[in-house]
């Protein structure tokens, strides 16, 4: 079977400017999550988000583009031009709508998720070819998914998956209609968890077959070994209450990799902080991981939630976590939940797999799992 192999990643992230720097800030166990100055939130249920010091409202770059920008022009990644490009985003250049609505802007279709794959693609100097999976929260994991596929497959043996989301007064308004914010910062399966926070970041991961990586004498950080997709169709919003959906993904994926669950050493979660989506992703662990328990943790308390960048942010983090065998604690949990209890600490844990599995749900019922080796 044809591997897919990781062979270059980094992120910026609120923490700052490269993925040490967000495995750092996680160990710090201080969050990023933090006052908003970049628009008036009065009206809304919260006046804090994970934001990146330095972004600004700007008339002709959008905040998204300010991160790619630097993270991919900073001369550290050699893409080939052959490179298939997947950009994994919820709201992209969301800023062109609110500036078209406020009257500032007189062309919204500047902020179609197609314009800024074509700026991407003009940026890495790749060859035309893309495509952009936006599935809400899970967008990147789902995106990292399909590049695997396509490898795999033999369709193609190089793909650049880029994630990437901003905070925008547009979606955190989204949100805070929905009742889905913490007014103070989001706790990840903590006892008194009461909503998300937002982030925003932007990271990549450029993915080869393994013939393709030894070919061209590339170090490798790891391989996607498998992965699962499901949806449950449960709610608009919310994940089905029982876990199904995401069940059925983690084994989808267990079988995709051609391993048994008790391979698996840890588990990256999605763990937003809300009541519902920490609750249903416990009980499927539990389902699938009964005869042990595996140190589980979530980055986003620390780093809030980044949307469509949240699921390849993830992956890079757990890549590094399989390298040093040890996992992030998870930031702003003081009163752990009866469910995660002796699952999820808010301090590191070690474990000896080479296996990880990183879960992501979105709105709309959709649940995705990888295992990553390394």
């Amino acid at each position: 079977m044809l591997k897919t192999v990781a062979v270059a990643a980094d992120m910026v992230t609120s923490y700052g400017w490269g993925t040490d720097l967000c495995w750092e800030g996680l160990f710090s166990g201080i969050t990023a999550i933090r006052p908003i100055e970049r628009f008036s939130t009065h009206n809304l249920q919260t006046g804090n988000a994970a934001t990146i010091p330095g972004l600004t409202m700007k008339p002709d770059e959008s905040l998204v583009m300010q991160m790619l920008r630097p993270l991919l022009d900073k001369g550290s990644i050699e893409i080939p031009h052959d490179t298939f490009v997947i950009l994994a985003t919820t709201s992209g250049d969301i800023e062109f709508v609110q500036r078209f609505v406020s009257g500032e802007e007189n062309n919204p279709e500047k902020s179609l998720p197609d314009c800024l794959l074509d700026k991407i693609m003009l940026l890495t100097g790749t060859c035309g070819k893309g495509i952009v999976v936006s599935s809400a929260c899970a967008s990147s994991s789902i995106a990292v998914s399909r590049a695997a596929s396509l490898i795999r497959n033999k369709v193609y043996d190089c793909v650049l998956v880029i994630g990437c989301d901003c905070v925008s007064e547009f979606v955190t308004a989204g949100f805070s209609s929905l009742m889905a914010l913490d007014p103070d910062v989001a706790k990840p399966f903590d006892k008194n968890r009461q909503g998300l926070s937002l982030g925003e970041a932007a990271g990549y991961m450029l993915l080869m077959s393994e013939e393709r990586a030894a070919k061209g004498n590339i170090a490798v950080m790891g391989e996607v070994a498998g992965w699962g997709l499901t949806n449950d169709a449960n709610h608009i919003t919310g994940p089905s209450r029982d876990g199904s959906g995401l069940y059925q993904a983690i084994y989808s994926a267990l079988k995709s990799a051609g391993i048994a669950e008790n391979k698996i050493g840890s588990i990256s979660a999605h763990g937003t902080g809300t009541v519902y989506n920490d609750s249903m992703e416990m009980k499927a662990i539990k389902k699938v991981f009964a005869e042990s328990i595996l140190p589980v943790y979530s980055v986003k308390g620390g780093i809030g939630h980044t949307l469509g960048a949240a699921g390849l942010l993830e992956i890079i983090i757990s890549f590094k976590s399989l390298d040093k065998k040890v996992t992030p604690p998870t930031v702003n949990l003081s009163d752990i939940d009866e469910e995660a209890e002796g699952w999820v600490f808010p301090y590191p844990q070690t474990f000896e797999s080479s296996y990880t599995l990183s879960t992501n749900s979105g709105f709309g019922g959709v649940n995705s799992a990888l295992i990553l080796k390394i």
